[in-house]
């Protein structure tokens, strides 16, 4: 499978969620998401909206803009701010 940014965006969550020591289950919750849709997402089958990754951005503790250099870091394989 391609690696697209549809990718990069779940694996960044995924990696980030699982960071904060949250399943998806507790992170659907905190996000006001079902675990089916967080599940989707990381991995790449769903395509969130602006406003979904503005709400999984603000519950991992990021702003959106801090979230996708973390996806930009990930995506084009530069260091990550938490390594």
């Amino acid at each position: 499978m391609k690696h697209t940014l549809r990718i990069s965006v779940g694996e960044c969550i995924r990696r980030l969620r699982i960071d904060a020591g949250m399943s998806q289950v507790v992170f659907g919750e905190r996000c006001g998401f079902y675990q089916t849709y967080v599940s989707r997402v990381e991995r790449g089958l769903a395509n969130p909206t602006l406003n979904a990754l503005d709400v999984i951005a603000t519950t991992l503790g990021l702003s959106v803009f801090e979230f996708f250099r973390e996806v930009e870091r990930e995506h084009f394989g530069l260091q990550s701010r938490q390594t």
